[in-house]
């Protein structure tokens, strides 16, 4: 296609000439690193595939179920498909799951009892998990119910604390959570083998310890998840990568049998477990958006790579670097000023399908310790899979930008966010 008529088309759409010919630069200068992502991509895709065939997936499993859901073979063959991609012996996808926080808190209080310690190894939490575990006080945390917690920070560098993490453990250390991603955090993502590494240390310190995974955001990002080195547990949310951007709601928890089922039987009912909880209707969403995990998480990859590119050009921190390999689909950048986070949310809402019109401001959003900017035009409310952005606005000022279900989307929300700033004189142009 010529190049002007796509020149001309950004330019309908408000971004500048020069926004566009810097951005597209970089672009062209990604061709290379896109076709190793692409690859990943593939053996991802055939990896879905295979499971879905070899748990003969089939057209009955599309169906809706209503009242108790008993004998609902979607949902049950689903679990199926998610156990055999992610090596396990069990899972549980469940529409009930209303977010990742919700999945890991069924996980957590399902394999923890009063008495028992939860130690986080790789520092602090996700800001929503910390009124779950209790470190800001909520009705019905873990705390409450008797469980400790305990916290080993990450040393300056971003390397396991491993001198701290051995005194940590004791006899009391029931579950050990890791956090793949970075949350509002300006750390690297773990990379599925450095997860490895961490398990393996703390087993064979406590062999019986549960090593639980936090995987928002990074399944399919690599060719192996964490079930494969060792995690005994890998918990997400489906509106981020697992469900391709057509599932509507929806967490899953996957790992050993026993653990799964522990957190069954707190997502329903002791007794009842796995076997009540309808799909509604939504299995068609399930089905089809895991089929197309690997290749929109591929999309939202490029994109977050594109991101880097742009905003360290332009002389900003951005984790990861524009150059380091990739462990999930976020992409931090530290503006250092909440003017230019807030400029940057407003550049990828307006380059959303819906409600482009809308101009997102901070607000106090629950289960947040200060004011949080969310950016978000999605076919899914909060469907961070899709093109979306948020920060809290405090210190160091950082946004996190994720999502895109097409590379083509992603590239956009990029031009229109730097479009955004550039308006404002918060940026220079080389």
């Amino acid at each position: 296609m010529d190049t002007a008529i796509t020149k001309e088309m950004y330019k309908e759409m408000g971004i500048d000439g020069k926004v566009y010919s810097f951005g597209q630069e970089i672009a062209e200068s990604l061709k290379q690193r896109f076709e190793e992502i692409d690859r990943v991509a593939e053996y991802n895709q055939l990896k879905v595939v295979h499971a879905m065939q070899q748990c003969r997936a089939s057209e009955a499993c599309l169906y809706a179920s209503s009242g108790y859901g008993y004998n609902d073979v979607g949902r049950d063959t689903l679990e199926e498909i998610y156990a055999a991609t992610f090596h396990t012996e069990s899972a549980l996808v469940r529409p009930q799951i209303a977010c990742g926080t919700h999945a890991l808190a069924v996980a957590l209080a399902g394999n923890l009892r009063p008495g028992d310690e939860l130690l986080s190894p790789v520092g602090k939490p996700y800001d929503t998990l910390e009124e779950v575990i209790g470190i800001r006080p909520s009705n019905g945390s873990l705390a409450e119910y008797g469980v400790s917690y305990r916290q080993v920070d990450l040393l300056e560098d971003g390397s396991f604390d491993f001198e701290n993490i051995k005194k940590a453990i004791n006899e009391k250390t029931k579950l050990v959570t890791i956090q793949r991603s970075k949350g509002y955090q300006t750390r690297p993502t773990l990379s599925v083998a450095r997860i490895g590494q961490l398990i393996d240390f703390i087993k064979e310190i406590k062999q019986d310890v549960i090593c639980m995974v936090d995987n928002c955001y990074g399944e399919f990002v690599e060719t192996i998840e964490p079930t494969d080195v060792g995690a005994d547990l890998i918990v997400g949310s489906l509106i981020k990568n697992p469900g391709g951007g057509l599932a509507p709601i929806g967490g899953y928890i996957a790992g050993k049998k026993e653990y799964v089922d522990n957190a069954a039987y707190r997502l329903t009912s002791p007794g009842l477990g796995k076997e009540v909880g309808a799909t509604l209707g939504v299995n068609q969403s399930f089905y089809q958006g895991f089929f197309l995990a690997p290749t929109v998480t591929a999309a939202a990859l490029k994109g977050a790579i594109f991101a880097a590119n742009v905003y360290e050009r332009l002389g900003f921190a951005v984790v990861p670097n524009s150059t380091e390999s990739r462990h999930d689909i976020i992409q931090a950048v530290t503006f250092g000023a909440p003017e230019k986070v807030i400029a940057f949310c407003k550049g990828i809402q307006a380059a959303a399908p819906i409600d482009s019109y809308v101009d997102p401001e901070p607000w106090a959003m629950p289960g947040y310790d200060s004011d949080v900017i969310m950016a978000a035009g999605a076919f899914v409310q909060g469907s961070s899979i899709e093109l979306s952005a948020d920060g809290p606005i405090k210190p160091p000022y950082a946004v996190y930008f994720q999502g895109g279900l097409t590379w083509q989307h992603a590239k956009l929300g990029i031009m229109m966010s730097l479009q955004k700033l550039y308006e404002k004189g918060l940026v220079e142009l080389p």
